[in-house]
């Protein structure tokens, strides 16, 4: 059963406001990731406030099924969570061991609530963590992770590859990348207690969505995050032509 008795639903932060940034084209990936939520049989509401739409989970009765985050890093000298509420909302939301789905650079925000890394599983550490310049990456996929990765091959995307975030010693990791002789994570899955997470840090841009296996591997995410939505883990099978992809300028 789902939290409401019905269709599925999910709450999907996105970079406005405060939470926008001039480098990723929010718009884009936002309504990538609310249309793979959206073919998954969830009702997706996508929040124009972020600090407001954290409030707002407070109260237990107003939690959607799922909350997923695709944000940036405030750089306001603000705290991230802006708010007392928004703070308490996110934590509720955490500890009460609710599923979450985080993309890319939301690994960067909510630098003020130490329980946003422990439910990830990981973050970006500024003067630490750092990207190769956006180009074509080779993702190497883990498929011996289990069923959120099984079968899908390695393969490449236009994207950022994020190098050297923090993560915890018990995430899952299904897919990752090599840079400067080093294997880095990129997308992992976390279990606490009955909680599950879910990290991409893919997602720079609509190009990354591009991506056949990149979107299978969300779409398995999603399964397993709302088993409510009915969706199957099935073999992977890529029918797809890839498209042609051009870098942005920058």
């Amino acid at each position: 059963m789902t939290r409401s008795g019905g269709r599925p639903t999910a709450l999907l932060l996105t970079g406005v406001g405060r939470y926008a940034d001039p480098w990723h084209p929010f718009p884009e990936t936002t309504a990538a990731l609310a249309g793979l939520l959206a073919d998954a049989g969830i009702a997706v509401e996508v929040a124009n406030d972020v600090d407001a739409a954290l409030a707002r989970l407070d109260p237990a009765d107003l939690w959607p099924d799922l909350l997923a985050v695709n944000v940036g890093l405030p750089r306001d000298g603000r705290p991230s969570p802006g708010t007392v509420g928004a703070m308490r909302g996110l934590e509720r939301w955490i500890e009460a061991g609710l599923p979450l789905l985080a993309c890319h650079v939301s690994s960067t925000s909510f630098v003020d609530s130490q329980a946003w890394e422990e439910a990830l599983g990981g973050r970006w550490v500024r003067g630490t963590s750092m990207h190769p310049e956006y180009g074509p990456a080779k993702i190497l996929v883990q498929g011996c992770s289990g069923p959120l990765a099984g079968g899908i091959p390695d393969f490449e995307v236009q994207d950022e590859r994020y190098s050297w975030l923090r993560t915890s010693p018990d995430v899952k990791v299904h897919a990752m990348h090599r840079h400067e002789g080093t294997l880095h994570p990129l997308l992992w899955s976390r279990t606490r207690g009955g909680a599950r997470s879910f990290y991409d840090a893919l997602g720079h841009d609509a190009a990354s969505f591009e991506a056949p296996e990149h979107l299978e591997m969300l779409r398995r995410a999603i399964a397993w995050l709302v088993p409510d939505a009915g969706m199957q883990v099935a073999e992977y099978r890529n029918t797809a032509a890839r498209p042609t992809q051009t870098p942005p300028t920058r």
